[in-house]
């Protein structure tokens, strides 16, 4: 009787994924013939509107800052598969507010080609396959499946299939056979298991195909792109070449400058300043990546050997600048930020990391948190480390510099990021972070002889007060 019942439970299975299986393949070929996919090779649309800077938000509760498309034209080429990207994009926001490269002075022309080959990473791939017509091509090659699903009182066919990354996509198709939404997942090293979606509206007829004249994109929450779309081309040319490479210098390996008695900056960019406690290593700044916090930690413990690292002092929550934390945590590190980062800390670092496990996965340690606000000061009675609220910024609410009072040596982030040349004159318009940063150091009456910017000049060369000082049009120090 079991073995009976198991095979009827084995076959009723069978067929509700068959039936499944014939539904999801219904409403993708019905949906591609509505918005006229069937014999779409290739797209080109072009629109205005406005981009995101991901992961650079002016507080962590805050959407990522804004930055306008002048013009925003993307080729896409199903049969190679191929997309080309050309936008023209401008200052957003005034006065600037967060990071991701602002001020943006005049106008900045951004191009980016993607030629899918065996080693696109699958998160690139997703500008093709999450596009519309793209997703229903992508469902009818894969094994997808649907179901009927009510969304705010409105009813969808939702079609899945799996993810080169493993993670299901899932498209929402509605009752005019129209693509609404497509979402998935994907990795990010600070949000882990990232929320990716796609919206169209107000589709129209371009040469009789269907598209949406509003796209929006958002990741982790916030929309990342925002377009009204202008103009359609259905099997425009697009003939995609890979983008030459440029040739250049490999990256230059991890090495250390001495600054004091047990204080060593760690080059190349992003830097770090490693402090020697008694107790333990304190490290300013974890950032970008596990593969730069991992070699920040190994050059730290072979300057300052036989100590564990014991604190990382985060300058900002900006993902560039924490995008190491985790595995400095998963080495034991407490970390030092500030208090207005700590829930969201808490909120993010219990994301999971299944589709990119990390160290910290693996270490399964909880972060532990130490904070200030305006003011802190560590010290292991021989070594002192002065942190400060920087006031008055346009980049970070909770941005902080770390001043070593022995050494007189100054780290900061993204308020000064000093020019490739040492003697540059300054800049036509002055960036008003660097002019904050004088601001911050004469009202704390800092005496300041070395600036270390975590975005430290490529040549390795010593920062000095005078530097900054002609940055902001200023001969010499008061």
């Amino acid at each position: 009787m079991y073995k009976k019942t198991m095979a009827a439970i084995v076959f009723l299975t069978l067929l509700v994924w068959a039936a499944s299986a014939q539904d999801a393949k219904t409403v993708i070929s019905n949906a591609s013939k509505a918005m006229g996919a069937d014999n779409l090779k290739s797209i080109e649309y072009s629109a205005v509107g406005a981009d995101f800077a991901f992961g650079q938000a002016m507080n962590p509760n805050s959407p990522w800052p804004k930055f306008i498309d002048k013009t925003y034209t993307r080729a896409i080429n199903f049969e190679t598969p191929a997309s080309r990207l050309s936008r023209v994009r401008m200052q957003g926001e005034y006065p600037q507010h967060g990071g991701g490269g602002q001020p943006l002075i005049g106008e900045q022309t951004q191009n980016q080609v993607i030629v899918v080959n065996a080693n696109t990473p699958w998160a690139q791939q997703l500008e093709i396959w999450m596009s519309p017509h793209g997703f229903l091509k992508a469902a009818s090659m894969k094994s997808a499946t649907g179901k009927t699903q009510s969304v705010a009182g409105k009813k969808y066919n939702v079609v899945t299939f799996m993810g080169d990354n493993k993670a299901a996509v899932t498209g929402y198709i509605n009752e005019q056979n129209l693509v609404e939404k497509v979402e998935t997942l994907i990795d990010n090293n600070v949000l882990g298991d990232m929320s990716f979606e796609a919206l169209y509206s107000e589709y129209k007829d371009f040469g009789g195909v269907k598209f949406p004249t509003r796209i929006v994109q958002r990741q982790g929450g916030f929309p990342i792109l925002d377009l009204a779309v202008l103009e359609v081309k259905p099997n425009a040319p697009a003939n995609i070449q890979p983008a030459q490479a440029q040739a250049g210098a490999p990256p230059a390996p991890t090495s250390s400058q001495k600054l004091g008695d047990g204080v060593y900056l760690i080059l190349p960019a992003y830097a770090a300043v490693a402090v020697d406690f008694k107790d333990g290593i304190v490290v300013i700044e974890g950032p970008q990546s596990e593969e730069r916090a991992s070699a920040i930690i190994a050059e730290a413990k072979k300057v300052i050997p036989n100590k564990p690292i014991k604190y990382v002092i985060n300058t900002h929550h900006h993902f560039d600048h924490s995008g190491g934390l985790r595995t400095f945590v998963a080495e034991g590190a407490t970390i030092v930020t500030h208090e207005s980062n700590r829930a969201y800390y808490e909120r993010i670092f219990a994301i999971p990391h299944t589709l990119g496990p990390d160290k910290l996965s693996q270490a399964k340690k909880k972060p532990s948190f130490e904070t200030m606000t305006d003011k802190k000061v560590m010290t292991d009675g021989n070594h002192v480390i002065e942190l400060y609220q920087t006031q008055g910024n346009f980049h970070n609410d909770g941005l902080i510099i770390a001043y070593l009072p022995k050494e007189k040596v100054l780290v900061e982030a993204d308020s000064f990021n000093p020019p490739p040349q040492p003697n540059a004159p300054a800049a036509a318009v002055i960036n008003l972070n660097t002019l904050n940063l004088y601001d911050n150091i004469q009202r704390l009456k800092l005496d300041v002889q070395t600036i270390v910017p975590i975005h430290y000049p490529a040549d390795a060369r010593r920062v000095t007060m005078a530097e900054l000082m002609r940055a902001i049009g200023r001969a010499t120090t008061p």
